[in-house]
């Protein structure tokens, strides 16, 4: 049910129109390269992933959300936006009983997604091989533009050397036929909410993912956080795959050593910590449209 008005805090017009343009002024910086290389035609084989497997626009961005029980005074003018009500005295706030009556079957997979996560402990021997694991004995690369650091031999061989541990179906999805079997179980979407864990830098990255599909339920830090998330890990998951992205300026962190499995086990675990204070952070706002 929508939270009834007194219990609501109430955000004075002044104060949430600033916090709506400081969101817009954040979310702008964040895509700016983006944008330039978008009207440039310039493809970027890292952080273009962010808008194309995660289908957003900047400007979903920049739209600023208070999320769940908050009245905002002065915002009449939502009253046309979606899943808002405005009452008598022009307060605009999200009207959770419709949003949930449109979104119930996200929201409850979305809590059962973040609260199981958070509840396990991490794994961190994966050494981020799911990349190598999508160009295992193919010719047919993902990022046709960037070549590959040790060749497709030497690719193949570290896929040989290594077992293959993978727990996040949307990357298994992408394992070249000859590297599923290879994997220590058969994923599928069915098993995702049993096997997902924090320590999975692309279950980390899906932080974001769960905050655009919760869409006004998230407010806007926390959806602009989710992002900044999952750029960073992005980062750390191509420098970690088998190409070669030092054109563009990352130095590979070489998984296939033991100084690169330190270096890439470090980083996991502390994108570990940040993803889970973020899944705390979803799980409120979730709890905020579902009284």
């Amino acid at each position: 049910m929508t939270a009834p008005a007194s219990s609501a805090v109430v955000l004075e017009e002044a104060t949430w129109r600033e916090q709506a343009r400081r969101h817009a002024e954040r979310a702008d910086a964040l895509t700016r390269a983006h944008r330039e290389r978008r009207r440039a035609g310039q493809a970027h084989p890292v952080e273009d992933f962010l808008f194309t497997y995660y289908p957003t626009r900047p400007a979903q961005l920049r739209r600023w959300h208070p999320g769940g029980g908050v009245l905002l005074a002065g915002a009449a003018d939502r009253a046309g936006w979606r899943w808002y009500r405005v009452d008598h005295a022009g307060r605009a706030s999200l009207d959770s009983a419709a949003f949930q009556a449109d979104r119930g079957e996200g929201v409850a997979w979305a809590r059962e997604l973040l609260s199981r996560t958070l509840a396990r402990p991490g794994r961190y021997t994966c050494f981020g091989l799911h990349e190598w694991a999508m160009v295992y004995r193919t010719r047919q690369v993902r990022h046709e533009q960037v070549p590959l650091r040790l060749g497709a031999e030497g690719t193949d061989e570290v896929v040989r050397a290594h077992p293959l541990r993978c727990t996040h179906f949307d990357a298994f999805r992408f394992f070249t036929e000859d590297a599923v079997p290879r994997n220590e179980r058969h994923l599928d979407r069915a098993s995702q909410l049993e096997l997902e864990q924090p320590g999975c830098l692309h279950a980390n990255m899906d932080t974001y993912r769960v905050a655009m599909k919760l869409g006004p339920a998230v407010p806007g830090e926390l959806l602009l956080d989710c992002f900044e998330l999952a750029r960073d890990i992005r980062e750390l998951d191509m420098r970690a795959s088998p190409y070669d992205l030092r054109d563009w300026g990352y130095e590979p962190v070489p998984i296939e050593t033991a100084e690169g499995k330190a270096a890439y086990v470090a980083a996991q675990r502390e994108f570990t910590r940040r993803a889970n204070a973020l899944r705390e952070r979803l799980l409120a706002a979730v709890a905020a449209v579902s009284h």
